[in-house]
């Protein structure tokens, strides 16, 4: 892949579905490099959940945001590795690597009063899985008011509009990019009544 002026080598397996690169993930690189000036990410405190890859979080670490990619444990090794090859003395912060499992022990490994994240990220983390409700809780515990989330989502199923609905109950969303060809929509979205 070519983000930012750099080539990214990423290291995918195929045994599980977090260590693949969806098109989500490149949909959402691609407007991160193309709405730099927009959406600038110097020195800011960016969050990617479901990193998988860990692509965004690459991506988003060479335009010189500080950023914590996040997943599951099982993914850690293979995220970790990928982030490394591809940032270490390339970018103003190192990334880091944490885990996060949706909805469990949110306040004790990103407290409240102490995470503040400028940008949320997430590519592709709706589809057929049981932990919406959790992911939800997710979003809302790391969102404060002035966070904005950038979100890739490929439509598959009507489980993903049913999302989308219980999303808009706590947060306004926009539509910034659109690719219908690939089924997939990039949202923005912030608290509701912060949106500019």
């Amino acid at each position: 892949f070519h983000f930012a002026g750099h080539e990214i080598r990423i290291t995918e397996a195929t045994d599980c579905y977090g260590a693949v690169v969806w098109p989500s993930a490149l949909v959402l690189s691609y407007y991160l490099e193309t709405h730099s000036k927009q959406c600038n990410l110097v020195d800011k405190n960016v969050i990617e959940i479901g990193a998988g890859t860990g692509l965004v979080s690459i991506v988003a670490s060479l335009l010189g945001a500080s950023v914590t990619a996040t997943d599951l444990p099982e993914l850690l090794g293979n995220l970790q590795y990928n982030i490394l090859q591809n940032t270490k003395q390339k970018c103003k912060h190192q990334p880091c690597v944490k885990e996060l499992s949706w909805g469990i022990d949110l306040e004790k490994n990103f407290p409240r009063s102490s995470c503040h994240f400028d940008y949320i990220m997430a590519a592709d983390v709706v589809y057929h899985h049981p932990f919406l409700d959790e992911l939800l809780l997710t979003f809302d515990h790391l969102c404060k008011n002035d966070t904005v989330i950038l979100w890739a989502m490929k439509f598959r199923l009507e489980n993903e509009n049913r999302f989308v609905d219980r999303f808009q109950t706590l947060f306004d969303l926009e539509m910034v990019s659109n690719f219908p060809s690939l089924n997939i929509a990039l949202y923005k979205a912030m608290r509701k009544g912060r949106m500019r």
